[in-house]
């Protein structure tokens, strides 16, 4: 029998995955690996490593689900070191849950391997002292039964994963439940790697701001006072300038 890591890739940038997540993908026999991983990370794979793409772009899954549960049992049962590379953390909107389940129910061994899922200060002495982890999206005609009044009203800052698609629904959501039209938003495109974008507006000009700025998924929606603080400590757009400059130097 073999065994299975549910590894989080981080964000993007591959330099954050963790030593743990990166021995896990040097040792592997298997690499299952979602749309949303730095590629460059397969680069650290051993020779002879099998990789399998997952895909899920959005409305489309290269693999669904459950055949991706049934792989991980399956090349575990041959014997096989199997690695599921997840961008962000396996169990933040991961399907995670739903793989180690799948695992636990076949006896399958597997292990949790914890991922990076953000570079942005979600509280703050200041600023916040609470915050959400929402969806910005739900299963295919699944009724929406988040709590948009508790968020609205009760949370200092929301981190929305993929919901731009949504944006529009999620803005009129959290207006028609209280929360104010000049919080700040922040849309991350692409966080933490060369190509990221951010724009930043408030509640009420947000989706104004997505389709003028042509931000798209994969991004993070993050509303609350917190946005304020970007000015002053934007670290990773100082670091894309010096990866430039490094760039044309050599």
């Amino acid at each position: 029998m073999g065994k299975v890591y549910l590894v989080g890739a981080g964000p993007g940038d591959p330099d954050l995955i963790t030593l743990k997540g990166l021995k896990c993908i040097q040792e592997a026999d298997v690499i299952l690996y979602d749309r949303l991983v730095n590629k460059e990370l397969l680069n650290h794979a051993k020779d002879g490593v099998e990789l399998i793409n997952c895909g899920k772009l959005p409305d489309y899954h290269l693999l669904q689900q459950d055949t991706i549960n049934r792989f991980l049992v399956k090349y575990a049962k041959k014997g096989k070191i199997v690695t599921r590379l997840k961008g962000g953390d396996p169990f933040v909107f991961g399907r995670g849950g739903e793989e180690a389940e799948a695992l636990a129910k076949s006896g399958v061994s597997f292990e949790i391997v914890p991922g990076i899922t953000a570079g942005i200060p979600v509280t703050h002495r200041d600023h916040a002292s609470s915050f959400a982890i929402v969806t910005g999206h739900r299963k295919k005609d699944e009724e929406d039964n988040i709590k948009w009044e508790s968020l609205a009203k009760g949370i200092d800052t929301l981190a929305i994963y993929m919901g731009v698609k949504n944006l529009p629904y999620i803005q009129g959501k959290l207006l028609e439940h209280g929360k104010s039209p000049e919080t700040p938003v922040a849309l991350i495109h692409w966080g933490t790697l060369t190509t990221q974008k951010t724009a930043v507006s408030t509640l009420a000009k947000v989706v104004e701001t997505a389709n003028y700025e042509q931000i798209s998924n994969p991004c993070m929606i993050v509303v609350g006072d917190v946005v304020n603080l970007r000015e002053k400590i934007k670290w990773f757009e100082g670091k894309q300038t010096e990866n430039l400059l490094a760039n044309e130097a050599f």
